[in-house]
């Protein structure tokens, strides 16, 4: 897929396309996607047409296809995993007498389209001239409810612009299954695989103004129901027709509006899917919510969603003065982030959210080190429902550890619904370190709200389970303590290493916190037959954990022997070979000193209780020069690390990068769908960063520091059941409970405690640090705006 570069007008609540920039079309229908976890709708005209990907998502509903292997080798997963683009609804196309309304013909006079980040709806404005002259404006508010968890509607109105008498026109408001879900000859491998006609009808109703479609795919025999209802405001003469069949199900309403006037339709829909329910109960089940929304009218849906933002917003908003651009990518990302977990409600947060196909709508690690974070300080609940998705998982991890040789779970490195469907062993099943990224995510999350329900019913068995695998997957060495060999780091480009150091102290915290949940759940350790040897095992493992380190060097090594390898010839690396994954062969970048993203990095910032400031200052510089950024995920990490080691400046250039990822397309492929990962980035490196937030061994401090650009940043933690503000001045920070008992906190080391009064602590200067350098080529990538 070629793709544009994407422009917005700078504006702090929203996002904006003034006229119609076809380079960049699929990117406006990624950016302008609504979602709320359990249903997804990309930013496709109503009328269909011009498009890229049309795309309407339902949160774990795929179909399965065989996977190719040339050569299929012991525990190679057998099936794929695809996310269906199910039954479309967005579809109201306008005829304008006896002229299509679409974009590619005709002449556009105005147009513009808004995502509105308060009132959670997707503003439409187009006036148009038709081929024979006849001149409309057709005006559009979508909203997919977040209040809701089924229900999504859109507002519809055509006026009569010209004075040329009255205007016929027709409107056809359509269910569509089985449309086309990507564009022909995309062979992006971070795209989906193409799925030719993957559902198959079941039933098909239309009664009055309401039409229901159930569908099921041929594979996964799962089951869907879409639905839709309208309510009408016309000109006296109009007619109206209802049709059901198959892979379409049509309202067709025809009138005469008279200059001056104009007609409005509500557009109602719902959605549902199982793997158990029958075609008719499903069907039942949309009808009767469409017939509640219907009820309850356009308003008070728009009401409902404008409220609970708002409360969002009160919890998570982030402020920055000095910086608008910024400012809008950071709330643009926090929103995206609450559409793709606010209702998953026990299903996976994928890699892209529900707004593209992109990665086969597959869930990775990106959930629990880049997303879950973000919402276990801003919306917690929503934390807690992918955890429990990943527990009810767990039946399938064990299967796969036994698979594997191991005890324990091992997690999936990709997947929809639990099983393991990545295709390449060295990326794939050798990332293990995904094991303990879910055991992190659960240990913070149970430290940020002792949510002790949590902890015995899921928590701790998750971590009890994850720390059996690291028991057996590594050994005791007499030399090096506990290895843990033949496994991927997050760096893609170093594959099946020995003693990967974020993955080794990653497993030390998990294997240190499983015998901690052994301590405060005995009923659940009994249960699962934990013995006190088995623990000694596990504390003793962590204790002689290996961590590589190169004294010639003075820094860790990202793996065993890593500063060995040959260093990768960036100079002789010409622009348009990045990502050098789509340019060069794997084995050359494994023997070299290359990195795909933050790896050894990322440890000082997740682990960085291992480390000394001067140990992440030396580590930092000398992997900063080899760190490509070939995944949208290592700004992030960069940047928090950056702040903390001094380099303030570059740290807000990352920011950037990580922010406006997706609004300025900076990867070539935000139109398979965003990068919810990175566009989390933007809180991350907020708070992380430049606010120096850190949790570790569940004590909540503060380090805040700012680039000279920005002369004040706020931020919202929702913490133990208390809401704690923070905002950061040149010289002071400013700590304030908004609700709830008194918390302490610590500030650059110091400790204090925080109640409803401000509490103004000086900040201390930054480390002197020499500049550091990045590869040839591979600064951070250059704004639009200075």
């Amino acid at each position: 897929m070629t793709e544009g570069r994407a422009v917005f007008p700078v504006e702090p609540w929203a996002l904006t396309e003034v006229g119609l920039d076809h380079d960049s079309l699929g990117v406006h229908e990624s950016v302008f996607a609504l979602a709320n976890g359990h249903l997804g709708m990309r930013g496709s005209l109503e009328e269909g047409e011009p498009v890229v990907i049309p795309g309407t998502y339902l949160n774990g509903f795929f179909e399965e296809r065989p996977l190719p292997y040339a050569e299929a080798g012991y525990g190679f997963p057998e099936m794929g995993q695809t996310v269906v683009n199910v039954t479309d609804g967005k579809l109201i196309r306008l005829l304008v007498r006896d002229s299509p309304l679409d974009l590619n013909y005709g002449e556009i006079i105005d147009h513009r389209r808004s995502l509105d980040l308060r009132a959670g709806v997707l503003r439409r404005s187009t006036e148009w001239r038709s081929p024979s002259g006849r001149t409309v404006r057709v005006t559009s508010t979508r909203l997919v409810s977040l209040a809701r968890r089924s229900i999504a509607a859109i507002e519809y109105q055509v006026e009569v612009t010209d004075d040329l008498g009255d205007l016929y026109v027709a409107l056809q408001s359509d269910l569509l299954a089985n449309e086309d879900g990507a564009p022909d000859g995309d062979r992006d491998p971070r795209g989906a695989a193409a799925l030719a006609r993957p559902l198959e009808c079941e039933l098909a109703a239309g009664r009055g103004r309401r039409a229901v479609l159930v569908h099921r795919t041929k594979r996964s025999r799962l089951r869907l129901a879409a639905g839709m209802d309208h309510v009408i405001d016309i000109p006296d003469s109009s007619t109206e027709d209802i049709e059901a069949a198959g892979d379409l199900a049509r309202y067709t309403l025809a009138a005469r509006i008279p200059p001056g006037g104009s007609l409005k339709i509500i557009k109602f829909l719902a959605y549902g899917w199982s793997s158990r329910r029958s075609s008719p109960a499903l069907r039942d089940q949309v009808e009767a919510a469409l017939a509640t929304a219907k009820l309850a009218g356009f308003e008070r849906l728009l009401r409902e969603q404008r409220e609970l933002l708002a409360q969002h917003w009160d919890e998570a908003d982030v402020e920055i003065q000095g910086d608008d651009e910024l400012q809008q990518a950071v709330r643009v990302g926090l929103f995206h982030v609450l559409q793709a977990g606010l209702r998953a409600e026990r299903q996976a947060i994928p890699a892209k959210g529900l707004t593209g196909p992109g990665y086969d709508g597959h869930t990775f690690w990106d959930t629990e080190t880049y997303v879950l974070p973000v919402l276990t300080y801003t919306a917690p609940h929503a934390a807690r429902d992918a955890l429990i998705w990943r527990h009810t998982t767990l039946g399938l991890a064990r299967e796969r550890a036994h698979v594997l040789g191991l005890r324990g779970a091992a997690f999936p490195w990709r997947t929809i619904r639990g099983e393991e469907t990545s295709g390449y062993w060295p990326a794939g099943t050798a990332a293990f370190h995904i094991n303990a990224d879910i055991a992190d995510a659960v240990v913070r999350y149970f430290d940020a709200t002792l949510d002790d329900a949590f902890d015995r019913d899921y928590g701790a068995e998750l971590l009890i389970e994850t720390a059996r695998l690291w028991a057996s997957l590594g050994h005791f060495d007499a030399e090096h303590g506990f290895r843990i060999d033949g496994v991927t780091g997050p760096d893609e480009y170093t594959a099946v290493v020995d003693n990967n150091v974020y993955t080794n102290l990653m497993a030390q915290r998990n294997l240190r916190e499983a015998a901690a949940a052994v301590a405060r759940q005995p009923l659940v350790a009994g249960r699962l037959a934990v013995t006190d040897e088995e623990v000694e095992e596990w504390l003793r493992a962590a204790s002689l954990m290996a961590v590589p380190y190169d004294t010639r060097h003075g820094v860790h090594m990202q793996s065993d022997g890593f500063t060995h390898h040959e260093d990768w010839d960036f100079a002789a690396t010409p622009d348009e070979r990045y990502p050098l994954l789509l340019h060069y062969p794997y084995f050359d970048l494994y023997r070299k000193q290359v990195v795909k993203q933050a790896d050894l990095v990322m440890a000082l910032h997740l682990r960085g209780d291992a480390f000394t400031l001067e140990e992440k200052i030396a580590d930092f510089a000398y992997y900063e020069q080899r760190t490509t950024r070939d995944s949208s995920l290592s700004a992030i990490q960069q940047a928090v690390v950056a702040a903390e080691t001094g380099h303030l400046e570059l740290a807000h250039q990352y920011w950037a990068e990580a922010a406006l990822t997706d609004i300025q397309n900076l990867h070539h492929n935000s139109g398979h769908g965003l990068h919810i990962a990175s566009l989390a980035g933007g809180w991350t490196v907020a708070v992380a960063g430049f606010g120096g937030l850190r949790d570790h061994g569940g004590e909540l401090t503060f380090a805040p520091r700012l680039p000279r650009r920005i002369s004040r940043l706020r931020f919202r933690v929702v913490y133990r059941g208390r809401k704690l503000t923070v905002t950061v001045e040149r010289d002071r920070a400013t700590y304030r409970l908004v609700d709830g008992d008194p918390l302490d906190i610590r500030h650059h080391g110091r400790q204090v405690r925080i109640d409803h009064d401000d509490v103004v602590l000086e900040l201390p200067p930054p480390p002197d640090v020499a500049p550091v350098h990045q590869p040839h080529g591979r600064k951070p990538r250059r704004r639009s705006r200075g």
